[in-house]
């Protein structure tokens, strides 16, 4: 009988060990991938892109993840559950500091001539950023005229908007564009043409009216905000105003007046510029102002916001400052380097 008993719990011991080693080896990335349903007419472009993932970084990996559930020549099968890759949002960098620094990376919305990135610092690793370009879609916005050619708010708030995110990207930010066009990407052009494409994160046709639109936006940036809510975070919403053709205007900054942090960051942002045209322009002067202001993404985004007014549209120098590809991306770096002290002093 002692000889029985002592079979068993010898038996037992095996078996409880051999049931805590399968519990405790790490789980391979595919076990643990979201799934999600396949939709009629899906393909895998669509699928990802849907998702905010970045089609050339996880192609490969959602075939591979699939393999066994995809139809002939890779096709989707509606109503199948798919593997979702790990997350590759685009812009997103996950990398720790030592192994990003260096990298390239590919992201397509930054269109061919822009799509390969390399991380060339890390000042921004562990900061999180929502970029939204004003209006798209049905509404483009405050229209001027350059030309004879018309200038359209959203494309080059959106041109802008591209060019902030790549450098960020370059810092090791994790960056999100919620304002986004499938094939415009940067362009050096003057004259951006206006389309009625864009849609927002992840794949979202843009409404009409205004209210819906600045709801959809803002809480799809808020659905990402509690994706991360451990990290450091801030929305930032670029527009273009319509003045009159006499006022010459500053880029300058609002944010809402519950949100000391978002003034903190605007007034950096502010006095980054001032600095940068004293640099660059000596006496010009700078007249950029930061005030709080009831605007609907800033007040019901969760992240501390900016939202930034690039200039006026109706005057001819603030035009210069939109429609010459080098200034678009000066206020582009000169953001970035604002957007860096602000990290590194609030973090």
């Amino acid at each position: 009988m002692f000889g029985s008993n002592l079979h068993i719990k010898s038996l037992l011991r095996v078996t409880l060990m051999i049931f805590l080693a399968a519990t405790l080896l790490p789980v391979e990335a595919g076990a643990q991938s979201k799934e999600v349903v396949a939709e009629k007419g899906d393909g895998i472009y669509r699928l990802l892109t849907r998702y905010g993932y970045s089609v050339s970084e996880t192609m490969e990996d959602f075939i591979a993840l699939n393999k066994e559930q995809l139809g002939k020549e890779n096709t989707l099968i509606a109503g199948v559950r798919y593997k979702l890759p790990d997350a590759k949002a685009v812009g997103v960098v996950t990398e720790k500091p030592a192994e990003a620094k260096g990298r390239m990376v590919h992201y397509d919305i930054f269109g061919a001539k822009y799509a390969d990135i390399e991380i060339t610092g890390n000042d921004l690793q562990g900061a999180v950023y929502y970029l939204v370009a004003g209006h798209g879609g049905p509404d483009p916005g405050a229209l001027g005229k350059y030309n004879g050619h018309t200038v359209s708010e959203d494309e080059y708030a959106y041109d802008v908007t591209l060019r902030l995110a790549r450098k960020l990207i370059q810092e090791g930010a994790s960056v999100y564009v919620i304002t986004r066009d499938p094939n415009d990407g940067i362009r050096d052009d003057s004259i951006l043409k206006l389309d009625k494409d864009e849609v927002c994160y992840p794949n979202l046709t843009i409404p009409l009216n205004q209210t819906r639109r600045l709801r959809q936006r803002s809480d799809a940036v808020n659905k990402l905000y509690m994706q991360h809510k451990k990290d450091f975070q801030r929305m930032i919403a670029i527009h273009v105003d319509s003045r009159s053709r006499g006022e010459n205007i500053d880029v300058f900054f609002y944010h809402d007046k519950r949100s000391k942090t978002g003034k903190k960051a605007a007034t950096i942002l502010r006095d980054t510029f001032r600095e940068k045209y004293n640099e660059h322009q000596p006496g010009r002067g700078y007249e950029g102002t930061v005030s709080d202001r009831n605007l609907f993404v800033v007040k019901n985004t969760y992240p501390p916001a900016v939202y930034i007014e690039l200039g006026n549209v109706n005057h001819s120098r603030d035009i210069q400052r939109l429609v010459i590809a080098n200034n678009r991306q000066a206020v582009a770096n000169w953001l970035t380097l604002g957007l860096i002290k602000d990290f590194k002093t609030n973090k």
